[in-house]
């Protein structure tokens, strides 16, 4: 192993540290011996490399696959694009062998050839709610799509730059249910994902997304190579996204949609009763308050009873597919099978979920009422439907049968493992964790998706440091003198401290806000009486705004969540991360309220076990934005005054890194200026 780290490390150009060496000493353990291992390692640590060189080595050595789990799209270009290429041709001759790896993503996220070539369904249109001028712009990006799909090699819509909108892409892709399979399609032998599939299949370790593993656990079908190791690297952000997909969804336009689809497939007075259960279904939403439901109405109960019960008719109405049916005539009721089904799973989920008693419920319902923008709604009003925890689903899908390394910058959250292993329904270790640690995991043990009992689950957290002497680099600055947040924007205060902050840093601050609404705020009312540039999320894309931020050192940056967590701006750019306020989940998070009510009632603390620990996680991320570079020094500046003077505000610090503390604005202010000066070369007057 040590042999083939350093070459690891020496086909990119690196030094070897220690925190690399003892997490790839771990990692070969954890394979070896069956174990889980949680692995926190900060940046610059090199943790790709430490968990890629043991895991290739295992895959080579047994002949298996290895899949890696990401939860961005950057992680998994840099693992495809730029380091797997270097192992494999600095590993393959020490290995003997040629290493084979692969991307694979979900079905909906590469080309239909079939789709391209026929057209969406008729039935799919339906009235349209766009505008002339918007219909032009999908009609140009659809055009372009097609010119793409004669010209691309993956048919990976990531590749495609810059991308379309979902409307545009729904155009040229399809889910697996509405898929034809590859034996039936006309395009089956050069079927993008077929592909994708097929290299996956052939391949010592195949990268892949948070979501597409949680369709291979949730689904009844294989979806990922067979593998006896997982690793799943930002791993702080897997309960999410696995309860993104877990998350089931149902308007009065997926009921219209689906009757549209099986109209001329079966008889007109089925199709009839289903399009009168859309019109019933859509009006009662509509008088329906938004927010979560933890009481079923008789009236919409009824309804989705009907909504049920008229799509199952329709699929009986469909009858069995037909093997010698027209390519043409079998992607149309496939799709409206699709939808049928979905549309039945969907409103059964919903019923069940209001059976329980409220203590032992396993999923949460709430309604989203539409957001209307110039006058009209920009999507119908709908239920949704999620699990409340999903310890329960990743311990039996994931923890019993395989090896799972989990891995990222934060995962310690008040100095333990515990809050987030317990999340992911890991059992609690025997570590010497604070008061405030353990009773943000107190309560998570058994939680609503958990049932039966537990099987035995072994794994160890191993906290590997990092390279950065955070002390001595940065700065952890709590704004004690400034009043409590309120809830009606950015008070005067905050307006005034954050100016006097940037105008000391010279620009180059990140600013992070709870909100979009007060990250416009404050860029609207400062943008004037900067002496530098700044830039808000939503004046351009992204990723445009990120790059002109890192190539302009005076320009500073607004914005939220994507930001909190999205951006790598090393060098004096960033010398200044700014938060609003300790961001703490919204009191009406229909899933938040519904997991910290249900922890409550087994016992926990409910705002420990989950807006504390959100709050934790999302300050960690936010502070590690600072340090990206060896030579980095900087401010994390956070404007609310709880951190300093909450019970709680002790488990928020220990999750953040160690920098040196202070809540003297004066003492902040002539570390940037000094920092502006550094930077600049220029002498301080």
């Amino acid at each position: 192993m040590a042999t083939l780290l350093a070459a690891a490390v020496s086909s990119i150009g690196g030094a070897e540290r220690p925190g690399q060496v003892t997490m790839a000493q771990a990692v070969e353990k954890a394979i070896a011996s069956g174990e889980h291992v949680a692995a926190q390692a900060g940046t610059g640590t090199g943790k790709s490399l430490a968990y890629l060189v043991p895991a290739i080595r295992h895959a080579v050595e047994k002949q298996t696959t290895v899949v890696v789990s990401t939860a961005t799209i950057a992680l998994q270009r840099q693992l495809v694009d730029r380091d797997l290429p270097r192992l494999a041709e600095a590993l393959g001759p020490l290995l003997g062998t040629e290493l084979k790896f692969a991307i694979l993503k979900g079905r909906r996220n590469y080309l239909c050839l079939h789709r391209v070539q026929t057209g969406v369904p008729e039935e799919d249109e339906g009235p349209s709610l766009f505008d002339p001028q918007q219909l032009s712009n999908l009609g140009r990006q659809v055009k372009r799509l097609n010119e793409w799909a004669e010209e691309t090699k993956t048919g990976d819509r990531d590749e495609l730059v810059p991308g379309v909108s979902e409307q545009a892409w729904r155009q040229v892709a399809v889910t697996a249910r509405e898929c034809l399979g590859a034996q039936r399609c006309p395009h089956g032998t050069q079927c993008f994902s077929e592909l994708a599939r097929a290299e996956a299949g052939e391949a010592h370790i195949v990268v892949t997304n948070h979501a597409l593993l949680a369709i291979d656990a949730l689904e009844e079908f294989q979806v990922l190579p067979e593998h006896d190791v997982v690793v799943v690297d930002e791993a702080h952000e897997l309960v999410d996204r696995v309860t993104s997909v877990a998350t089931g969804d149902l308007s009065a336009a997926a009921v219209e949609t689906a009757a549209r689809r099986c109209g001329r497939l079966i008889e007109e007075s089925t199709a009839d009763r289903l399009k009168e259960a859309a019109e019933g279904l859509g009006l009662l939403l509509e008088d329906s308050q938004a927010g979560r439901m933890d009481v079923l109405s008789p009236a919409l109960g009824n309804t989705l009873a009907v909504v049920r019960d008229v799509a199952h008719a329709c699929v009986t109405a469909l009858g069995p597919e037909k093997k010698d049916a027209d390519p043409g005539d079998m992607a149309a009721r496939k799709a409206a099978r699709s939808s049928l089904e979905e549309l039945h799973d969907t409103a059964v989920r919903v019923l069940d979920a209001f059976k329980p008693e409220m203590a032992e419920r396993f999923d949460v319902v709430w309604l989203e009422k539409p957001f209307v923008q110039d006058g009209r709604p920009r999507r119908p009003p709908a239920l949704h439907v999620a699990p409340i925890g999903v310890g329960g689903l990743l311990r039996t899908t994931l923890f019993e049968r395989r090896t799972a390394i989990l891995t990222s910058a934060t995962l310690t959250l008040g100095g333990s493992f515990e809050p987030l292993a317990r999340q992911w329904g890991l059992p609690s270790l025997a570590e010497n964790s604070s008061k405030d640690a353990r009773t943000a995991a107190e309560g998570l043990a058994r939680t609503a998706t958990e049932k039966g009992e537990e099987s035995e689950v072994v794994w160890s957290g191993l906290d590997v440091g990092s390279p950065f002497d955070h002390p001595k680099a940065g700065i952890l600055y709590v704004a004690r003198h400034l009043p409590q947040p309120g809830r009606d924007g950015l008070a005067d205060a905050y307006l005034t401290e954050i100016t006097e902050l940037i105008e000391s840093a010279g620009g180059r601050t990140l600013g992070l806000f709870s909100s979009m609404r007060a990250a416009r705020q404050a860029a609207d009312e400062l943008k004037d009486h900067l002496s530098h540039p700044l830039l808000c999320q939503g004046d351009d894309s992204t990723s445009l705004l990120v790059k002109q931020f890192a190539e302009d050192e005076r320009t500073s940056l607004f914005g939220t969540l994507s930001l909190w967590q999205g951006v790598d701006v090393p060098g004096p750019s960033l010398q200044l991360v700014i938060m609003d306020r300790i961001p703490f989940p919204r009191p009406d998070d229909p899933v938040s309220s519904a997991r910290s009510r249900a922890v409550a009632a087994r016992g926990g603390n409910g705002f420990m076990a989950v807006a504390a620990t959100h709050a934790a996680l999302l300050l960690a991320q936010g502070a590690g934005r600072l340090l990206r570079s060896m030579d980095d020094r900087g401010v994390v500046a956070v404007l609310d005054p709880r951190l300093a003077t909450a019970r709680y505000g002790g488990f928020l610090k220990n999750t953040l890194p160690p920098f040196w503390a202070t809540t003297d604005p004066d003492v902040v202010r002539g570390a940037l200026r000094r920092l502006d000066a550094a930077a600049t070369d220029q002498p301080q007057s």
